[in-house]
């Protein structure tokens, strides 16, 4: 007997990131049902559907599509099923379709996810680095000096970072993360789920040397574990902190010049300089 046709809306569905394995058996029969097919890469997502057997059409949907063809494909949900599918893993992660969903969403269409493969996920697991919490970065601009801030302005993140790369900008990913992040453990995941998958483990440092000679092929994710816990800083060290400060500042300025160098709550100095200052 014949499935029945899926209720009209967008479904946004996670496709293998490697092994053709991993499509997960919702998937295959959403997009065997679905009305039609945003693809990424027409050509890639094609030999996909092949292997399951969908002959639904297609249309591209990626980075330089329109907001005439966004409003076009939003227009058809009331009355069409409309699978979402990136080339690999899911959609949304590192591509441009969550506007297509703002859009649906805002024109109060029906939206599904049918989840499934996602490298970022998968890395993590396999990387050996601290999971409870992660922040998810895409990929670093591919000029240094935007890369260079982009770093900074997640030095201070107390989380895993996750980063997709690709092979021939590798080595300098991997030198400016050294640069901008200092000593962490850090892994290189390539080719997950593929026949030659592997996870190379150890410091940035470490790491950069190791991919300067060669770029490597196939799809990267690197996992940069999180700081180093600061130590606590105890009374004793702040009041010599403070009693050297207080030496040629006044008490607010001390406390402020003392809670940035240690990494306090300028409360809790500011508090203690004016302790120290009227027992001087």
């Amino acid at each position: 007997m014949n499935d029945p046709p899926l209720t009209p809306g967008l479904y946004i569905v996670a496709t293998p990131i490697g092994n053709l394995g991993d499509l997960t058996q919702r998937a295959a029969t959403t997009l065997c049902r679905a009305d039609r097919i945003l693809a990424e890469d027409k050509r890639v997502t094609a030999k996909l559907l092949k292997h399951i057997g969908a002959t639904a059409p297609m249309t591209a949907y990626h980075d330089h599509s329109d907001e005439q063809l966004r409003d076009k494909i939003v227009s058809e949900l009331a009355t069409k099923a409309v699978a979402l599918v990136s080339d690999a893993g899911t959609p949304l992660i590192s591509d441009p379709g969550y506007k297509l969903v703002r859009a649906a969403r805002d024109a109060g269409a029906n939206i599904v996810t049918v989840p499934g493969p996602c490298a970022a996920i998968a890395a993590l697991t396999v990387a050996a680095l601290p999971t409870d919490r992660f922040l998810f970065a895409g990929f670093l601009p591919s000029k240094s000096g935007a890369r260079a801030s982009a770093i900074g302005e997640l030095a201070s993140v107390r989380a895993s970072l996750v980063f997709y790369e690709a092979g021939p900008r590798l080595h300098e990913a991997l030198v400016a993360l050294a640069a901008g992040l200092g000593e962490r453990d850090a892994a290189v995941v390539r080719e997950i789920t593929k026949l030659h998958e592997d996870a190379v483990t150890g410091t940035l440092a470490e790491l950069a040397e190791k991919y300067s000679a060669a770029a490597p092929r196939g799809e990267i994710v690197i996992v940069v574990g999180p700081p180093a816990e600061r130590a606590e800083t105890s009374d004793d060290d702040l009041d010599q902190a403070l009693d050297e400060a207080l030496e040629s500042m006044s008490a607010s300025r001390a406390a402020a010049a003392v809670a940035e160098a240690l990494d306090i709550p300028r409360k809790r100095a500011y508090a203690r300089a004016l302790e120290r200052s009227a027992s001087r």
